[in-house]
Order: C-alpha cells, then sequence, then structure tokens
C-alpha cells in the first residue's frame, strides 16, 4: 500500500499546473446533480472541431451522469480565431441555450495581437453572461508544435497567458492542454510529430511512446486527444463541484472597447445589386448552418453597400476554387482589392473579408464590389505546394458572403 502512494504522489508531482480553477462551475455541477437535460457548448478551431477531446469530453460527461441527456453544441470552425468566434457567438452558441461554454482558441489565435484577443474573449464571456449569467464558461488551451519549447518549461504560448487575464479578470476556470504534452515529450515518452507506425518492426521501435500529431498541430485522435483528455479529466477533478450555484456578475470591463456588441447582420439587410442570387440548397449545405444567409456574386462590378455605427466590421464570406477578387471600400479610403483565394483553396472554407477595425466610434459607410481582375490562381496554389487538379474547377471569380460582422448596429441606407 505505501508504494502505491507513493507512486501516486510521485505522479501528481511530476504533473505540471494545467488547471487554474478559480470559480469553479458551480452552477454546471448543480444543474447536473437534477437536470434531465443540459446542454454543452463547444466554440474553437479545428482541434476542436477534430472527433478528439470534444468528443471525449461529452462521452465523460455522458458516463458520470448517466440520467442526463447530453445536447452537444459544436461550434468549431478550422482556421478562425477569437475575433470571428465573438461576430459569431450568438448565431452559433447563445441561441442554442448553453449551460457550459467550452472556449478554445489558443493556437488559431497564437499571432493574434494581445489587446485583439482581450477584445474578442472578453467580448465573448460577456456576451454569454448577459444573455444568460448562470452559463458556466470554460477556457481551453491547446497546443501545436511552434509553443513546444514553451510547453516543455511548462509556460503558457503568448496567445493563452493574454487569455488568462480575461480569466483571471472573470474567475474563469482553465485548462492548459499543452503543458502535459511538453512535459511527456520532454521526458522522452511522447514523439509530437511522426506517421503512425505501419509495420510490426516499425511499431515495435517505436515501443510505448505516445504518438502525438501527423503534421504538428492536430492530435491523433486515439493517442494525441488521449493526452488531451487525460488533462481534461484531471481538470475537472481539480475544479470539483465546490461553491455556490449563483448568477454570473459582470465587473467593470476590462477593456472598454471589448467586443460584447459584437453582431452579425444578414446579408440582404445590405443594398445589393440586381445580379446576386440564393445559392441552392445542395450547394455547400454545410456553409447554411454557419451563415445567416448565403449568397453569390458572379459577374464584376456586382457588390454590396450599407452604412453602419460602430467600432469594426467585416463580411462573413468563403474563400475557395471558384473564387476571385473583391475591392472593398471603406469611407473616403483608397479602395483595397482582396483576394477570396488563396494557396490553400483547393477546397470552400469559411471565411472573413477585413474591413475596417479600431474605426471612430461613429457612422461608416461601405462598398464593396466583385473586381474585374482575376488572381493568377496557379501560381498562387504552388505556394502552397498545391496544384490544380482540374483547372475546370478553379474558373470563375465568384464571391459568396452571407454575413455582415459588426461591432455596433446597421443602419437603414
Amino acid at each position: 500500500m505505501k508504494s502505491i502512494l507513493l507512486a501516486a504522489l510521485l505522479t501528481l508531482s511530476a504533473a505540471p499546473d494545467d488547471c487554474r480553477p478559480r470559480g469553479g462551475l458551480p452552477n454546471t455541477f448543480a444543474k447536473l446533480k437534477e437536470a434531465s437535460e443540459f446542454r454543452v457548448g463547444y466554440i474553437g478551431g479545428s482541434i476542436t472541431a477534430q472527433p478528439g477531446w470534444r468528443v471525449k469530453s461529452l462521452e465523460w460527461f455522458k458516463a458520470k451522469y448517466p440520467r442526463t441527456k447530453f445536447v452537444e453544441i459544436n461550434a468549431s470552425i478550422g482556421g478562425t480565431g477569437s475575433s470571428l468566434a465573438a461576430y459569431r457567438l450568438r448565431h452559433d452558441v447563445l441561441e442554442k441555450k448553453p449551460d457550459l461554454l467550452f472556449v478554445e482558441f489558443a493556437v488559431n489565435d497564437n499571432h493574434e495581437n494581445p489587446e485583439q484577443i482581450v477584445r474578442a474573449m472578453e467580448g465573448m464571456v460577456r456576451q454569454t453572461w448577459k444573455d444568460n449569467p448562470a452559463t458556466d464558461i470554460v477556457f481551453v488551451y491547446t497546443t501545436c508544435f511552434e509553443m513546444l519549447q514553451g510547453a516543455r518549461e511548462g509556460k503558457l504560448p503568448k496567445s493563452a497567458e493574454t487569455m488568462e487575464k480575461v480569466a483571471e479578470h472573470y474567475g474563469i476556470p482553465s485548462i492548459d492542454f499543452g503543458a502535459e504534452v511538453g512535459r511527456l515529450e520532454g521526458e522522452g515518452k511522447l514523439v509530437y510529430t511522426a506517421p503512425k507506425p505501419k509495420t510490426d518492426a516499425e511499431k515495435q521501435a517505436f515501443g510505448d511512446k505516445i504518438l502525438f500529431s501527423p503534421d504538428g498541430v492536430h492530435p491523433y485522435a486515439d493517442c494525441g486527444h488521449g493526452v488531451y483528455h487525460d488533462v481534461f479529466q484531471r481538470g475537472m477533478a481539480r475544479i470539483g463541484d465546490e461553491g455556490v450555484a449563483k448568477p454570473h456578475a459582470l465587473p467593470a470591463p476590462l477593456a472598454a472597447d471589448n467586443w460584447e456588441n459584437a453582431t452579425m447582420a444578414p446579408l440582404s439587410k445590405t443594398t445589393m445589386t440586381k445580379g446576386w442570387e440564393a445559392v441552392p440548397p445542395n450547394v455547400h449545405a454545410w456553409v447554411r448552418e454557419r451563415m445567416p444567409e448565403f449568397w453569390r456574386a458572379t459577374k464584376a462590378g456586382e457588390g454590396i453597400s450599407f452604412k453602419f455605427k460602430g467600432t469594426a466590421v467585416s463580411v462573413y464570406d468563403l474563400l475557395g476554387p471558384d473564387c476571385g477578387q473583391i475591392v472593398v471600400t471603406l469611407d473616403d479610403r483608397a479602395p483595397v482589392t482582396v483576394s477570396k483565394f488563396d494557396r490553400f483553396s483547393t477546397y470552400h472554407r469559411l471565411g472573413t473579408t477585413f474591413v475596417g477595425t479600431q474605426l471612430p466610434d461613429g457612422v461608416h459607410r461601405v462598398k464593396i464590389e466583385v473586381s474585374p481582375e482575376k488572381p493568377d490562381k496557379e501560381k498562387i496554389l504552388q505556394k502552397g505546394s498545391q496544384k490544380m487538379d482540374d483547372p475546370k474547377h478553379f474558373e470563375g471569380s465568384t464571391w459568396y458572403a452571407g454575413g455582415i460582422l459588426l461591432v455596433g448596429e446597421l443602419l437603414k441606407d
């Protein structure tokens, strides 16, 4: 018995400080003791979109509370960060009434400006608690290869350090998945990036090490996300069910210009030229879960115009093989050409067209048109070591769009 206890203590002492319980989750655990239904929201990037820690965490809840029906709200979108999340939070999550919300953007915000991270993360917290003060929130920090050195030293990446300021201000629990990955890699127990061994000889050579990721970012669903889930379980145990269930109070904001007023308006609320057409239901049907509407313009000169009162504006749209360029004009500034085709555009994916941020809080006018100029798609793809599988697939200069992203309000034109 003594040796077992000693081993447990050594394991505990070796584990990194990967959870900060803060105010805990008293509303969550109080409701789970008696609720017939419980709704869990996840908003994050491609790591959360994977069938990994998100799926495993929901299974953990189901096993622990078998009498409760759990409803998953999966609002993860690959390649997106907290800024877009602040705009889409209401549409993708809050309208579905979560009891608990996990927020994961440390990797995708890795190169974001710290001030912008605070604006977006704090905006999401304040939006959530304005909508329902009983909703609990947890910040989750995933990792990637460029964060490895810091993880080995038990340090949070810069993005997560910034998010911690928001978590501390609002008493939000946080769980850091990266520290455990760094510890295991530093001890030689984990291989960060490698293909899975196929032959018996390769498996024998690999031994009992944990294989984390094929690309340095996205963990293998079984082993890499298994590490994440171990940290999740340990974190939830530390957070525990202590505390008194009560509505979350909103203190004075950490940043006066936080994005608690970020919102998304349908594209049809703008002035649209006559050449727009609604995208048929069978085309990119997955987009309809995210955008309030779904339109496309295919000819040069087609576009939108609108005015708004506020401090930031973007357009929710797509990048893809048949997309082209658009020309964006804000107020009396010089027009800017934006490509909706990049080195990853062998398929369609959600994106945003940045128009302006940190603008003077006042009335602004926006005009966006499909450009007659076409990008050199073959040259762009070569930069990403991609090729055109079928040139016809890349024809066109279409602009797909569905929403206006605002910190402020859309005005009648």
